[in-house]
């Protein structure tokens, strides 16, 4: 794929699409900026105004894009309804190569984000899917642990002692780069890691030593936990990633990759040092 394509990000603005937007546009790379706003905070990308349940916001979206950077409707238990349709107008809009952001915790014909998986080979000619852990920046943005950390210094799992190999945003971002980039696509699935696995208390142990007020892990009930959720997301959402908390205390989550460094060239970035970067009891940024 040449240099001239142009490359839709969706989710621009959003933890990992941010990040990925200045890299491909510090690498010279045209960037269709998406997000409901149409804005970006990238100088350079192209904001487009992009909403997945306004399908009258998707064709202008798409008009020249050949690469697209697929991040799935936040919190819709079923994606794969919205989703599917998009990436066949997006097929017959000449988009030839798509990077989809899943988990590693689902994998392809598993819930959610995994149907869009287990569908994506035979819907365009060049693909990955992203698998990472768990992100990094869930600790130092505006996600839910990260505000119970900075205002109550707690956090609450039901994950036990169940270790997760989180892994840093920017090099999820990395990862999507080169996969977008490069020559060849890697058709296939890429499980994204940072360099070591830690346990829910041991996170703590970090807030704490990089912040400036103690912060503990509260163990909850798989029920309890989701409740908790339930508060804030809704039930159905709220099920699914409590869920994924018992995946954890099963030990489902504690392995360790080489992508980032194989896919890279460098090593992933090691939690203390992305919250030595990002502050995370500092106030949450936009």
């Amino acid at each position: 794929m040449g240099p001239a394509g142009r490359i839709l990000v969706l989710g621009a603005t959003g933890t990992t699409g941010r990040r990925l937007t200045a890299r491909l546009r510090a690498g010279g790379a045209t960037v269709l900026a998406a997000s409901r706003a149409g804005r970006t905070g990238c100088a350079g990308a192209l904001p487009v105004r992009f909403d997945w349940y306004d399908a009258a916001t998707h064709d202008a979206a798409l008009a020249g894009a050949d690469r697209l950077y697929l991040i799935p409707p936040v919190g819709d238990p079923d994606p794969a309804a919205v989703v599917l349709p998009f990436l066949r107008r997006a097929r017959a809009a000449g988009v030839r190569r798509v990077v989809l952001l899943s988990s590693s915790a689902v994998p392809a014909g598993g819930p959610a984000v995994g149907e869009v998986h287990a569908a994506l080979p035979g819907l365009v000619p060049e693909w990955a899917v992203l698998r990472p852990s768990w992100f990094m920046q869930n600790f130092t943005g505006d996600h839910l642990h990260a505000r119970s950390a900075r205002r109550e210094g707690v956090l609450r799992t039901a994950t036990g002692d169940g270790r997760v190999a989180f892994v840093d945003a920017g090099d999820i971002a990395a990862v999507a780069a080169a996969a977008l980039t490069a020559p060849t696509a890697p058709d296939a699935e890429l499980v994204i890691t940072g360099p070591r696995a830690l346990s829910y208390d041991q996170v703590a142990e970090e807030l704490t030593r990089a912040g400036s007020r103690p912060v503990v892990h509260e163990r909850l009930s798989l029920p309890a936990m989701t409740d908790h959720l339930a508060r804030e997301l809704p039930r159905p959402f709220a099920e699914l990633l409590a869920g994924l908390d018992a995946a954890v205390a099963r030990g489902e989550e504690a392995g360790v990759t080489d992508t980032v460094l194989r896919v890279t060239g460098r090593p992933p970035r090691d939690f203390a040092a992305v919250l030595a970067a990002e502050p995370p009891l500092a106030a949450a940024r936009g």
